[in-house]
């Protein structure tokens, strides 16, 4: 067991906030009817009731990881009022990557002509946004040469989803969340942790295609690895308690409590695990914006997603702490606290990708 946290000890002057925000989805929407009846059995109960999602998106056959994260990456350009130049850095949070080399990044990069950014990909399960976004930070305070960092979480797991495993179909869905993070004297990210429990690395993945298990036709034949699965069951402790350890060490540092946090935005797999945690915490559930009912479980883009969507309906306000928590595969977790401190107004709710 492993863990890395961040302390406030950087040296002040150069802060970090996020000026835009933005999201994509697929057009395809597919219900839980659909997938009652496609897997033959009435899912609607446990998955709309435990977990809170009652449809998601699929990806077209033509669509991609990258075409997801590159409708997020314009949408949070557009909010906030900047050009593609002027972006110093992208990173692209996903471990459903548009080809096992090169980069998704390098794709999206190309598309989106950031002449004169780096780029790299960042692969921590559920847990990417957080993480990268946590990098991005780090990177504004460490290096002048890094003032504007497009941020991005895409996920297109309904590629690797067994259409007879009812287990992964009824919960995973594909979509992309973007941030962009700028250098400013007035401190947006005020802390951060990240944890890792690689004892669990077999917990749940798509465990063929890499190279301990290349693709090949025995593979095929088998027709199991290649898809996403379940191998081995989390304990719910892995959340319910690993949650409220991370952000109550997050925001001590930040010299703050539960009871200040305006917003809260955690992994939106499970509902009813949300209600459980902010319980635990003292906090109403108002507080916590959650987007699983409409958009299903998009992994390592469903907190900047969420984001995206709480401040495209007003849920944030200028000075507001809210705290961004993910969790997934791997085991890895992370948690940043943060002000909202917009620079610019927010372009209308996104729409789903336009045909291709």
């Amino acid at each position: 067991m492993s863990q890395a946290t961040t302390s406030s000890t950087f040296a002040r002057g150069r802060e970090a906030t996020i000026i835009g925000t933005g999201s994509a989805v697929p057009s395809r929407i597919v219900t839980n009817e659909e997938l009652s009846a496609q897997l033959g059995e009435d899912i609607d109960p446990f998955v709309r009731g435990t977990l809170g999602i009652t449809q998601r998106h699929w990806c077209a056959p033509d669509e991609s990881t990258a075409d997801l994260a590159e409708a997020a990456g314009r949408a949070a350009l557009v909010a906030a009022g900047i050009s593609p130049e002027q972006i110093d850095l992208l990173i692209v949070a996903t471990d459903t990557p548009e080809y096992v080399s090169p980069a998704t990044s390098s794709v999206v990069h190309g598309r989106l002509g950031l002449t004169n950014a780096g780029t790299f990909d960042l692969n921590a399960g559920c847990a990417g946004f957080v993480t990268a976004l946590d990098t991005a930070w780090k990177y504004i305070r460490a290096d002048e040469r890094y003032s504007r960092i497009l941020v991005i979480g895409a996920y297109a797991m309904s590629k690797y989803l067994n259409p007879r495993d009812k287990k992964t179909l009824t919960i995973f869905a594909d979509g992309a969340g973007a941030a962009v993070v700028e250098a400013g004297p007035v401190a947006g990210v005020l802390s951060s942790e990240l944890f890792a429990d690689g004892r669990y690395c077999h917990g749940m993945g798509v465990f063929a295609g890499g190279t301990h298990t290349p693709i090949t036709h025995a593979v095929l034949d088998e027709n199991v690895q290649q898809y996403l699965r379940f191998v081995q069951k989390y304990p719910a402790s892995v959340n319910e308690e690993g949650w409220p350890r991370i952000v109550k060490s997050v925001l001590a540092r930040a010299g703050h409590t539960p009871d200040d946090v305006d917003l809260w935005l955690w992994t939106q797999v499970n509902r009813s695990t949300i209600d459980i945690v902010m319980q635990g915490l003292g906090q109403p559930m108002e507080r916590a914006h959650t987007i699983m009912h409409k958009w299903g479980y998009t992994g390592s883009a469903c907190l900047p997603m969420a984001l995206d969507d709480a401040v495209r309906s007003g849920r944030l306000h200028d000075g507001d702490l809210m705290v961004l928590t993910g969790s997934g595969a791997g085991l890895a977790m992370g948690s940043v606290a943060m002000r909202w401190r917009p620079a610019a107004a927010v372009a209308p709710s996104p729409s789903p990708l336009p045909p291709a």
